[in-house]
């Protein structure tokens, strides 16, 4: 029997409860501390360690489904052929948009390097610790994007999809 390939990485990985409370207890901490502690040195360690981490959570999928689709045996039978290949088209599409997010990782570590982390790319203001904690590799703030969808949406439509 093969591995299923397409199964997805959790954010939580295999955790136990005590990491998951307190990761809830760091978060906590960070959403408590005040405007004029935004991105301090705590902040940016703590959303570093949380990219490093999913980062590597990402890898190690990554190099299941690539030792997941070399192992698998071409001798089966038609129906579990057609079967591995629906199941690897779903992988690949998951292992493409993984390898877009390990890129966008990277990016938001160099910003965490730069000093630019949590800053929105378009306005500069800040883009609040509680959107970085749903999504760590946000580049702009809520307002921007928005915006930004909105255009999109709006091009679309005047192309006529």
């Amino acid at each position: 029997m093969q591995s299923d390939i397409t199964q997805p990485i959790s954010a939580k990985g295999g955790d136990s409860s005590e990491a998951v409370s307190a990761q809830k207890a760091d978060e906590a901490s960070l959403l408590a501390s005040s405007q004029d502690e935004y991105m301090n040195a705590a902040q940016l360690a703590f959303f570093r360690q949380r990219l490093l981490n999913e980062r590597a959570e990402l890898a190690a999928h990554l190099r299941e489904v690539k030792t997941s689709i070399a192992s698998h045996e071409r001798d089966s039978d038609e129906a579990d052929q057609a079967s591995f290949e629906e199941e690897l088209r779903l992988a690949l599409r998951q292992a493409d948009r993984e390898s877009r997010l390990i890129t966008n990782i990277d990016a938001a570590l160099k910003r965490i390097e730069s000093g630019d982390y949590g800053y929105c790319e378009e306005t500069g203001e800040p883009i609040g610790l509680q959107r970085l904690l749903f999504r760590p590799t946000a580049k702009l703030s809520i307002e921007a994007k928005e915006r930004q969808e909105r255009k999109e949406h709006h091009f679309r439509k005047a192309r006529g999809e």
